[in-house]
């Protein structure tokens, strides 16, 4: 059932007004669009509302019963409406964005709480995903922005690719290969490695490194999250290969770099096509991309 609002604005605001001429000016509307509203109002009803004479309108027996409810749901959604304009004034600007898991659990608090010095009347929501998703949800307008992976995707975003990031061994602290700095490749093998499958890709980018070599190893147990994968390792289940940001906060293990051959994945942010970041959006995506490059130039720094 459709509701005539507006004819029913128009009936109340004549019988308030005493008169076609004066609600039309009270409304801002022509005589004629008033006339049309009320008309409408009553084909949709299939009776009339007022009688109109030369010198005055008259309300019928519909128009009689109708009236009082009309006012009273008029003074409702008035009230409605300012209860609403209210809370557009006072509610929290809102800035949301996308995240992978492994780069949020480790490199969002700092660039969060810089980025609430800066705007303090602003509050975020992280939509932390995968990949497919945050995709979607930027191509979709539920994201400003999503830092991600360099890779294709449907909607044909823009990706600015902006840090290279190399997969870490993860073993236990008492572990042969923890007293290492480097590790080949080739000290994995017999050791029970974790696997870390989609949605996460990990296992995708470690295949495409080592190709036809990934047989060599033993993959003795495979999770679908790589804070799954950590904490196996930290309950002594195996060995896992991460990628190097992930690992650096976690606790009850230890992280060695990986020799021969090099994994890495590549960081990008993705914003829809032609978009323009919102000032606040611009500098939460700064300081989110120089946390992350800051923590990768620290990595970098201890290889040397």
């Amino acid at each position: 059932m459709q509701i005539d609002f507006l004819g029913m604005q128009a009936f109340l605001c004549i019988v308030e007004q005493g008169g076609f001429l004066p609600a039309a000016a009270h409304l801002n509307l022509s005589q004629t669009a008033i006339s049309h509203r009320l008309r409408k109002l009553e084909d949709g009803l299939g009776m009339k509302l007022l009688t109109r004479t030369t010198r005055a309108i008259t309300l019928t027996d519909a128009g009689r019963a109708l009236l009082p409810r009309v006012r009273k749901a008029m003074q409702e959604l008035e009230l409605s409406y300012d209860t609403v304009r209210q809370h557009a004034k006072t509610a929290p600007r809102w800035l949301v964005f996308g995240c992978l898991p492994t780069l949020a659990v480790t490199q969002l608090s700092t660039a969060l709480q810089r980025f609430a010095a800066q705007y303090p009347d602003i509050a975020v929501r992280v939509l932390d995903d995968s990949i497919g998703e945050i995709a979607e949800h930027v191509h979709n307008g539920a994201a400003a922005f999503g830092v991600s992976l360099a890779s294709s995707n449907r909607f044909g975003l823009d990706m600015e690719v902006f840090a290279e990031e190399p997969f870490a061994l993860v073993c236990p602290p008492r572990h042969r290969l923890a007293r290492a700095k480097e590790v080949d490749w080739e000290r994995l093998r017999g050791e029970p490695l974790i696997r870390i499958s989609l949605p996460a890709g990990n296992a995708a980018t470690i295949d495409d490194a080592l190709g036809d070599r990934r047989l060599q190893f033993r993959w003795a147990y495979e999770a679908q999250h790589t804070a799954v994968a950590l904490d196996f390792v930290a309950n002594g289940l195996g060995l896992t290969i991460v990628p190097a940001l992930s690992a650096i906060k976690a606790p009850g293990v230890a992280v060695r770099r990986l020799a021969g051959p090099r994994v890495a994945r590549h960081l990008a942010v993705v914003t829809r096509h032609g978009a323009t970041l919102a000032p606040a959006a611009q500098a939460m995506r700064d300081l989110l991309v120089g946390e992350i490059r800051q923590r990768l130039a620290a990595i970098d720094e201890r290889r040397e």
